[in-house]
């Protein structure tokens, strides 16, 4: 493996990071912002929607989900195909941890109930989520060369909910969609119903 070396000979000479090595900034390519809607999708080459390889990694920033209907969870799948179908085999895991307001119920646990082993199905990214006026899921999706013909799909999500029962929860969940295929769409929805918040894709450098 080549060697990266700087040609200053002392660091506190350096102006400039050369191009070649990367800053691990984030690029914003896309925001869009539910309102009372079904899904959300972002589609290689619509509305400048890129997951063609300019970046190797990608990251989905969800801020404020909300539920118009109590007690359901933010999911999704990926599409081989342009948004036509969301049927990506997935292989998953999902860890949670909980604590309620009263202080009388807490819990670190891994989910069974929460992944996937080989299904087509759309991948939760958290519990229940309630619908009051002030509950809501934020959190951020990470996946790592969608663009790539040669490996599976890894992705790790992290994020926190305002749950249905009055509790702050973590979700944590890990996997991979298992194609060789460039995935070129990704559709976020809910598990049942409509929703509210803002969800932003970037490039990470």
């Amino acid at each position: 493996m080549a060697l990266i070396s700087v040609s200053n000979n002392a660091l506190s000479n350096i102006s400039a990071v050369p191009a070649s090595i990367p800053t691990g900034s984030l690029t914003l390519i896309k925001s869009i912002t539910a309102s009372s809607s079904a899904s959300i999708e972002f589609i290689n080459g619509t509305s400048g929607v890129v997951l063609d390889g300019t970046y190797l990694s990608y990251v989905f920033s969800f801020t404020d989900i909300h539920p118009a209907t109590d007690n359901n969870r933010l999911e999704f799948n990926f599409s081989t195909d342009s948004g036509s179908n969301y049927n990506v085999t997935k292989t998953t895991t999902f860890v949670e941890t909980y604590h309620n307001e009263a202080d009388t119920d807490t819990i670190l646990q891994y989910n069974a109930g929460g992944d996937l082993a080989q299904s087509t199905a759309f991948q939760r990214l958290m519990g229940n989520v309630g619908n009051g006026s002030d509950e809501s899921y934020s959190g951020t999706v990470q996946i790592f060369n969608p663009s790539s013909t040669t490996y599976v799909k890894h992705f790790i999500a992290d994020g926190n909910s305002y749950h249905g029962a009055d509790y702050s929860a973590r979700w944590l969940i890990a996997g991979y969609g298992n194609t060789t295929s460039a995935i070129n769409a990704i559709k976020f929805q809910m598990s049942s119903g409509n929703f509210d918040g803002t969800i932003k894709l970037y490039g990470l450098k």
